[in-house]
């Protein structure tokens, strides 16, 4: 038998958590959209996001071993908040090397990549609050496996592309690390996803 806390703490900060990944993912099209002398100023931007994402994970993690009952498995709660982290900090390195490597045009398909991602961060915000009823959740998942799969397809494609005969290598070199950062954000989403599952299944 599970004691479930009245308490929304943990919810509420897990869905504070994916509210700032929209707010990253919004900030990640601006850059990819501006010209790159106009990207500095939006990689700090969103490197604050990021920040601030990472003392919303530490807040979790001093709640989460600060209290006797949680609202489900503390390595749950521990994986969800870690998942996000790393959706963040993906999103962050990639705006950093975009303004270190001063990266011109982005190749084509790499808007289409990042819609992934704001439609992913959009998905991730509304699910966080239906943790506290995991049964309405499996619509989330899948959509969220069925994007990833779109941006695996988009990447090849922006692959294909970079490595066309006549490019300059370093540059390619630089652009590809920038993008796979994009990729490794969407399959970061699925992980955050798995984790709700892997809630759902064991709450149901």
């Amino acid at each position: 038998m599970r004691f479930t806390p009245r308490g929304t703490r943990f919810f509420d900060l897990l869905a504070d958590a994916a509210k700032n990944l929209v707010t990253a993912t919004a900030l990640l099209s601006d850059l990819v959209a501006a010209d790159p002398a106009e990207r500095e100023p939006i990689a700090k931007r969103l490197h604050e996001v990021e920040h601030q994402g990472d003392e919303l994970i530490h807040t979790i993690m001093v709640e989460l071993n600060s209290s006797f009952v949680t609202p489900f498995d503390r390595e749950d709660i521990q994986a969800l908040a870690a998942k996000i982290d790393d959706v963040l900090d993906f999103m962050d390195t990639a705006a950093d090397l975009a303004v270190l490597y001063r990266i011109g045009a982005f190749p084509p398909g790499t808007d289409i990549l990042v819609r992934v991602l704001c439609r992913s961060a959009e998905l991730t915000a509304a699910a966080m609050p239906g943790l506290a009823k995991v049964g309405d959740l499996e619509p989330f998942w899948i959509e969220i496996n069925e994007l990833e799969n779109e941006a695996d397809r988009v990447y090849r494609r922006i692959l294909a592309h970079l490595f066309e005969p006549g490019g300059d290598a370093l540059e390619v070199l630089k652009t590809k690390e920038v993008v796979e950062q994009f990729e490794l954000a969407a399959d970061a989403f699925e992980h955050v996803a798995d984790v709700v599952q892997t809630i759902a299944v064991k709450e149901s």
